[in-house]
C-alpha cells in the first residue's frame, strides 16, 4: 500500500484531502472501494463520482466540486492515471535465469540478468541484451539483436537478423521479420522474390499480440522510437513508421509506404501501398487510404452503419453514379445553353 501523500510526490501532484489515507490500488469509479485510487478524465464522466465509493480520485482543480473525498490535483487525469498504473505494478518478476529447458546457442551472447523460460530457442550468433526478459516457446533467429530490457512475451516468433531496441514490448504470437508478400507473376506461375532486407524496431516500442511484421524486399521494415501497435496489427514489408505513431486493433498498412511521426491509425484501418502519409495524420475506425496524404489533420472514409432496407437502396444507387455523373453533366451543359438563349433574346432590340 501507498499513502495518497506518497502517490501525489511519486507523480508531481498536489493532495488535497487526507495525505496519510492508504490507497491498495486502482478501480473504476464504479467499482472502487474505499482503499482504491480512481480518476476522471472528461467531462462526461463527472455524474459518476456521485455514486462512487473510491477512497481517492485524480481529478482536475474545476472539478472538485462535483468530489466530496480526497483527491489528487491533476491537469491531465488521464496521463496520471497512466502514470499511477507504474507504482502499482502487479505482473510477475523475471526470474533472471535460463530455464533448463530453453535452448540456447553456444555463440549466442546473453548480457547480464538475462531470463530465458522454458522452451525458448536462442539461434547462432543471437544477442540478447542487459535485463532482456524472453518467454516460453519464443524463438529468436540467428543474429538477431534484442536491446536492454525489452521483454518477449511466450509464443513471438523473430525471425533471422532483425533488430529491436531496449525497453520494448512484443506481446504473444507476434511474427516479426517474416517474408514480405512478394511475388511475380510468370507464364508457369508465381515466381517468389526472396526478402532479402530484415526489420529494424525502435526503442520503448510495445507490439501487441498476433501483430506480425515483416522483413523488406530489399531494405529494412523500420519502426521507429516509441511506436505503438495494438494486437493484430500488419505492417507489411519496406513499411517505415515514424516515431510515436500509433495504431489500434487489426489496422494494416501495404508495402513500401512511408508513415510519418505522431500519427493514429484507429481499428482496422487500411493503407495501400507505395504511399506517404504525413506527419499528425489520424485516420478513423475503418478508414480506407488509397493515397497519399500530405497535410496533417483528421481523415475519415466508409459508409455510417444504415439499416440493411436503406443500405441495399444506396448500394444500387451507388453503382450508377458514373452514369448519374455524365448525366448531370449533360444536363448542365444544357441549362447553361438555355441560360445563353434566354440572356441574348433580353439583349435583342427587334
Amino acid at each position: 500500500m501507498l499513502t495518497l501523500g506518497e502517490i501525489a510526490e511519486r507523480l508531481g501532484l498536489v493532495v488535497e484531502g487526507d495525505s496519510s489515507f492508504l490507497i491498495a490500488g486502482l478501480a473504476p469509479l464504479e467499482s472502487a472501494g474505499a482503499q482504491h485510487l480512481g480518476f476522471v478524465s472528461k467531462n462526461a464522466l463527472l455524474p459518476r463520482l456521485a455514486s462512487s465509493q473510491a477512497g481517492a480520485v485524480i481529478i482536475k482543480p474545476e472539478w472538485a466540486e462535483h468530489w466530496r473525498g480526497n483527491y489528487l490535483v491533476s491537469e491531465n487525469p488521464y496521463l496520471d492515471f497512466a502514470r499511477a498504473t507504474h507504482l502499482f505494478d502487479n505482473r510477475p518478476l523475471p526470474s533472471g535465469r535460463i530455464h533448463e529447458r530453453a535452448t540456447v546457442s553456444p555463440s549466442a551472447q546473453l548480457g547480464s540478468d538475462v531470463t530465458v523460460d522454458a522452451g525458448a530457442v536462442i539461434d547462432a550468433g543471437a544477442v540478447l541484451g542487459e535485463g532482456v526478459w524472453i518467454g516460453a516457446n519464443v524463438h529468436i533467429g540467428q543474429d538477431s539483436h534484442i536491446g536492454a530490457h525489452t521483454r518477449i512475451y511466450p509464443g513471438v516468433a523473430i525471425y533471422y537478423g532483425v533488430k529491436i531496441g531496449s525497453h520494448c514490448t512484443v506481446h504473444a504470437n507476434a511474427i516479426i521479420g517474416s517474408d514480405g508478400f512478394g511475388f511475380a507473376p510468370s507464364d508457369g506461375g508465381w515466381v517468389k522474390i526472396l526478402q532479402l532486407g530484415s526489420v529494424q524496431i525502435g526503442d520503448r516500442v510495445d507490439v501487441g499480440a498476433g501483430a506480425t511484421i515483416d522483413r523488406g524486399a530489399l531494405g529494412d521494415t523500420v519502426i521507429e522510437d516509441n511506436v505503438i501497435l495494438d494486437n493484430q496489427v500488419h505492417i507489411a514489408h519496406n513499411v517505415r513508421v515514424g516515431t510515436r505513431t500509433g495504431m489500434a486493433a487489426c489496422a494494416a498498412v501495404a508495402g513500401s509506404t512511408d508513415v510519418g511521426k505522431d500519427c493514429t491509425l484507429a481499428g482496422m484501418v487500411g493503407v495501400g501501398d507505395h504511399l506517404v502519409i504525413a506527419d499528425n495524420v489520424h485516420v478513423n475506425g475503418q478508414g480506407r487510404v488509397t493515397r497519399s496524404l500530405t497535410e496533417p489533420g483528421l481523415y475519415a472514409s466508409g459508409t455510417p452503419i444504415q439499416p440493411y432496407r436503406e443500405w441495399s437502396k444506396n448500394a444500387v444507387r451507388f453503382e450508377h453514379l458514373a452514369d448519374m455523373a455524365k448525366r448531370l453533366k449533360a444536363l448542365e451543359k444544357q441549362l447553361a445553353e438555355c441560360n445563353q438563349v434566354s440572356a441574348s433574346k433580353e439583349g435583342d432590340p427587334s
